[in-house]
């Protein structure tokens, strides 16, 4: 059997919300799944510090599938899609290293770690401004 990808996700995630899915999986919202994103990432650090890659595989996938889940429901309310959670992290990665990506240098660990802070409070300003403009 071939290895199922994210796209595969993504469909089987689709089916569990869809009509004849899951009636678990159909009544779920953003707020119910808290709870169970909170215990996977804590299962994930569980995992990392015992030291067991087995079950880190899992674990992350368990927080994956949480990931898929709030992406479906956000999709089905016409909010976004998975495609517009990775087009938004590619661009965040990008943007918070330009010391790979563009042309800054960095020195040290503690460079790149003022340089992210930096990036972050702009990013952060200029989402309050458009935010402040958008009330006006």
């Amino acid at each position: 059997m071939a290895k199922k990808n994210l796209s595969d996700l993504l469909r089987v995630q689709a089916q569990l919300r869809g009509p004849g899915g899951c009636p678990w999986d159909r009544k779920q919202t953003h707020k119910t799944l808290v709870k169970h994103l909170k215990e996977e990432s804590q299962e994930v650090a569980q995992a990392i510090r015992k030291g067991d890659m087995e079950n880190l595989k899992e674990e992350l996938g368990d927080v994956l599938h949480q990931i898929i889940f709030h992406a479906q429901i956000a999709r089905e309310k016409g909010l976004f899609t998975m495609a517009d959670v990775v087009d938004g992290l590619c661009r965040k990665i990008i943007r918070r290293h330009p010391h790979v990506f563009g042309k800054s240098k960095v020195k040290s660990v503690k460079d790149v770690l003022i340089q992210w802070d930096e990036i972050k409070r702009r990013e952060k300003l200029t989402k309050a401004r458009r935010a402040a403009r958008g009330k006006r």
